[in-house]
């Protein structure tokens, strides 16, 4: 990993670990908003809110088949997820794929459930009673999101702002 210091105030370099430590607890640490930045094929940004959950340094989020960002993750993997966290803001690059193993599926479920969502891994999908409009109608497809680059900028002390290139 290479951390590029991008603090114009002469501050020291944020390490990975505040930020990593910051989206390892989301899930316990109450609900927070993640927004999910995609582009279709033809180029055009679309930002939406998803529940995304951070496990095995990477990202997880859910999305109904017929939403425009399950549309633009196929046509185009490149998104990022970006998100406030208790004293930096983070923004994470990376490529999105469908995940449809039973084993990863039962895993992440397991996440939300423990976050209050009441998931249950299906055949290659995730049905609830409920999640947030923005997803579609049940079932979700499993998106996972391998970071390849991430920005952080601290919002508390001590201050700062990194790159982190994976």
């Amino acid at each position: 990993m290479e951390t590029k210091n991008l603090d114009i105030y002469g501050n020291d370099a944020i390490p990975w670990e505040r930020a990593r430590e910051q989206l390892e607890t989301i899930q316990t640490a109450g609900h927070r908003t993640c927004w999910l930045a995609t582009a279709g094929a033809d180029g055009v940004p679309h930002l939406a809110g998803t529940g995304a959950v951070w496990a095995d340094d990477r990202f997880y989020f859910v999305s109904g088949a017929s939403t425009r960002k399950s549309r633009n993750v196929e046509q185009n993997p490149e998104c990022a997820i970006s998100m406030s966290l208790p004293g930096i803001d983070v923004v994470v690059q990376g490529r999105a794929r469908r995940v449809t193993d039973r084993a990863t599926l039962e895993r992440v479920v397991a996440l939300y459930v423990k976050a209050g969502w009441p998931a249950k891994a299906g055949d290659g999908v995730i049905t609830a009673p409920y999640s947030a409009p923005s997803a579609g109608p049940s079932p979700w497809n499993l998106y996972e999101m391998v970071p390849a680059s991430a920005v952080g900028v601290a919002s508390e002390d001590p201050p700062g702002a990194s790159r982190w290139t994976f």
